[in-house]
């Protein structure tokens, strides 16, 4: 196991083990060197893109993925906590698929109660996770805390020229920091529909990123048990819509499965309207463009009970549609489909969704 703060400033470290390598290691066949760790950036920049003496040695590289819910459910199973689903995706709204802080929870507890004793108890075992984790894996980390905490506030993304116009970071400074940021996966980067690539938008994609930006930064309270008093409050529930969201994105194989499309080439994007005086503007959370002439408008929801489409929301949908029809001058036909936890209550306005996709439709292994 190679312990990476080794390799420190001017410890020619990396320089002694290319030596090593060419030198005598690489003519034997009973040594094997694997580099792994969660510092992902250096292993990439070091190893994997190294130009000096390890270029093209790589046997083979592993991306390990966080879990999805499906595994993330039979790691519950395995160490006997019971949680429901419901349960087990606001975890992964928290916590994302990370093995290690599911590890922490504590069986015979709810979800809420776990939450409180990892993050908001006086030793909460998470109190300083966020800290430490960017400072482990990145030299000048409050420069990418910075542009995460920018990301964290803007649900859709920012572009280049947003993150520069806010944090002031630019340059090849900032090309590193959001390639690193983009290979730990913490970020996406996407064209919105019909964009050209310099309008690419950044989008944060860590869970637990967006959960210490809401409920940790600037905690002030000192309830122990914050979680289980704030559910349902509107800060808990603006905050799931957009983790729901981001928990959607980390299962687009099961939303196309569900959707029936897997095997049908597609691109996935976002995409915003234009403000202007007949109109306030309006987003669309996801987009699946498919190479068979159809668009799917995916409007995600995370509610505790079956969502009910009212005659002002199919107005407000009818009428996003109608916007990026128009804006888009898409000739494709449009496909509303509806993500929610529990599915959609059938009344005289749900036949406006040409599919559902429900919350166990996630939890499929594929």
């Amino acid at each position: 196991m190679l312990n990476l703060w080794l390799c420190a400033a001017r410890s020619n470290f990396l320089m002694a083990l290319e030596h090593f390598w060419n030198g005598w290691a690489c003519t034997r066949d009973d040594i094997m060197l694997i580099v792994c760790g969660s510092a992902t950036s250096w292993i990439t920049n070091k190893i994997i893109n190294n130009h000096g003496g390890l270029h093209n040695r790589l046997t083979s590289a592993i991306f390990l993925q966080p879990f999805n819910l499906s595994e993330t459910e039979q790691f519950f199973e395995e160490k006997r906590i019971i949680l429901g689903r419901h349960e087990i995706a606001e975890a992964y709204m928290i916590f994302g698929g990370i093995p290690y802080y599911l590890n922490l929870f504590e069986r015979g507890l709810s979800l809420a109660q776990n939450v409180d004793i990892l993050c908001f108890a006086q030793n909460a075992k998470l109190k300083n996770e966020f800290k430490n984790l960017y400072a482990s894996l990145f030299k000048n980390s409050e420069k990418y805390v910075n542009i995460i905490s920018v990301l964290s506030r803007k649900n859709k993304g920012l572009t280049r020229n947003e993150i520069i116009e806010i944090t002031k970071i630019s340059g090849r400074e900032l090309s590193a920091i959001l390639h690193d940021l983009d290979s730990c996966d913490f970020i996406r980067s996407y064209n919105a529909l019909h964009k050209k690539t310099r309008n690419k938008l950044y989008q944060l994609l860590d869970a637990y990123s967006l959960f210490y930006f809401n409920f940790l930064e600037k905690q002030t309270e000192n309830d122990e048990n914050f979680w289980a008093n704030t559910i349902n409050m509107p800060k808990q529930n603006t905050w799931a819509g957009y983790a729901f969201e981001i928990l959607g994105l980390r299962h687009l194989k099961e939303i196309k499965h569900a959707l029936g499309i897997l095997g049908i080439q597609s691109s996935i994007s976002t995409w915003a309207s234009e403000k202007t005086e007949e109109h306030k503007g309006c987003q669309l959370d996801l987009l699946i463009d498919r190479k068979d002439g159809i668009i799917n408008i995916c409007e995600i929801k995370f509610y505790r009970t079956k969502f009910i489409i009212s005659n002002s929301y199919k107005d407000k949908l009818l009428n996003k549609i109608a916007i990026f029809q128009y804006e888009s001058k898409t000739q494709k036909a449009i496909h509303l489909v509806l993500l929610t936890t529990f599915g959609l209550v059938q009344n005289e306005h749900s036949g406006i969704v040409q599919k559902e996709v429900k919350l166990d439709d996630l939890f499929l292994y594929i």
